[in-house]
């Protein structure tokens, strides 16, 4: 079964949308009998973030000039969103969190084999319902929520953070900029949320090249 690699960060909107689309795109190629593992790899859209995060408005109102701005990217967003069957609350939404350790439960719950509830249960959770997924004990909670118990102890310590890290840079060296990237057995196909029937058609093509280049180098 080939691999399909999503690079993400839990606080990129077009990340839940990304995966929103992914998942109907998953759905129709397994009625052609195609299907695909995926993996959740980490980006950080904001690497610089203090460990605490930050108040979200006014952190945004300096990235983007104004708070009206900042506003009118987030229904903008919304609507995105609503296309796609999500429901955004950006008023719900307090901080900006570091997100490491959203990456290093993410990482955790694949070891686990329940890294796709994880992912989903933290996109909603931030975007949904304003939870600080940056915050330790909230992550332990909602973790636990999704099948994947006993991440407190982890926090507490070191691990994943460095493979993290490592995962993190060798993303920005290998050119990827912006988040959601798709890789499909390490190859990259595209970046960015498109619909699920323009993901499927990239990811059936895909899949045709790899199967054609491997029949010939046997």
């Amino acid at each position: 079964m080939r691999r399909i690699d999503v690079i993400s960060d839990a606080i990129c909107p077009w990340c839940w949308i990304g995966k929103a689309n992914l998942e109907a795109a998953l759905e129709e190629l397994r009625g052609e009998g195609l299907a695909f593992e995926i993996r959740w790899r980490p980006f950080q859209l904001n690497p610089d973030m203090p460990e605490e995060g930050v108040e979200r408005d006014a952190y945004r109102a300096r990235k983007f000039g104004s708070l009206e701005r900042s506003r009118q990217l987030d229904a903008q967003v919304a609507e995105a969103g609503r296309a796609a069957g999500l429901a955004f609350r950006h008023d719900l939404m307090a901080r900006t969190p570091n997100t490491v350790a959203t990456h290093r439960v993410i990482r955790a719950a694949e070891a686990a084999g329940v890294q796709q509830p994880v992912v989903d249960r933290l996109f909603r959770a931030y975007f949904q319902e304003g939870e600080d997924i940056g915050d330790a004990a909230v992550l332990d909670r909602l973790a636990a929520e999704a099948g994947l118990p006993g991440m407190a102890t982890m926090l507490a310590g070191a691990e994943h953070r460095a493979e993290v890290l490592a995962d993190d840079m060798a993303a920005r060296h290998g050119g990827i900029s912006g988040v959601p990237s798709f890789l499909m057995d390490r190859h990259l196909l595209f970046s960015g949320a498109m619909p699920g029937p323009r993901m499927a058609e990239a990811f059936r093509q895909a899949n045709t090249i790899l199967s054609a280049r491997e029949s010939s180098a046997a």
